[in-house]
């Protein structure tokens, strides 16, 4: 009878991870609450002779200690890449493979946004502002930061090229599971813009500078 009752208890605690796992807010709590549940259900399973119930959750023990897994390691990829090389290699397993043609224009500027791209081979071209993309850059992210969804530049393939694509949709899935992931993505987004800004400057200065040299020349010139 002793037995009988703390097995009970046992199920009752079971039950109340089950009500703890609905109420998790974000994915890698609720995996953890996941596979709490999962040895719970087969020591209970075990004990009340509930065999179905062992084996379906000696399956999900390994897939949801898989899944915390990547979770975490998907979380310090872009932690690393927003702390300094801006390496965008975590994103790879959650995209689409796509050739692409020379010619063939990307988005434009003002276009609804709903995607970004990774460069594995080949190079683009942001029109408006004469910027060339290649290999291993990733463009199109700046829609999804942008007031109104729009597309801030235009992006056309210049050289027959390969990408991998990623929806917006899929990035937000990624940010409820877990707003860590969201808070390092804004700073690897953030920090890449910054480093397009600093590229213009720098372009704009050259600029500048070829026009003072320009200017200088013909008042040479003009004086001469």
């Amino acid at each position: 009878m002793t037995s009988l009752t703390l097995l009970e208890l046992f199920g009752f605690a079971n039950a109340a991870l089950v009500v703890a796992m609905l109420a998790m807010r974000t994915m890698i709590p609720l995996r953890i609450a996941g596979i709490m549940h999962n040895i719970a259900s087969i020591v209970f399973g075990w004990f009340a002779g509930v065999y179905p119930m062992l084996i379906q959750h000696s399956i999900l023990l390994p897939l949801n200690a898989w899944r915390l897994r990547e979770m975490r390691r998907l979380i310090q990829d872009v932690k690393r890449a927003s702390a300094g090389t801006h390496d965008m290699e975590w994103i790879k397993p959650f995209t689409t493979r796509k050739s692409i043609r020379a010619g063939h224009v990307m988005f434009r500027k003002g276009d609804q946004a709903d995607r970004m791209f990774f460069v594995l081979s080949g190079e683009f071209r942001v029109v408006e502002i004469g910027i060339n993309i290649s290999d291993g850059a990733l463009v199109g992210e700046l829609g999804f930061l942008s007031p109104g969804g729009r597309r801030t530049q235009t992006l056309e393939c210049v050289a027959d090229a390969v990408i991998l694509e990623i929806t917006y949709d899929r990035i937000e899935e990624l940010y409820f599971q877990d707003p860590t992931f969201g808070l390092y993505f804004l700073r690897l987004s953030s920090a890449r813009l910054f480093d397009n800004i600093g590229r213009l400057e720098e372009q704009l200065g050259a600029k500048e500078a070829k026009i003072a040299r320009l200017q200088e020349s013909l008042k040479a010139r003009s004086n001469g």
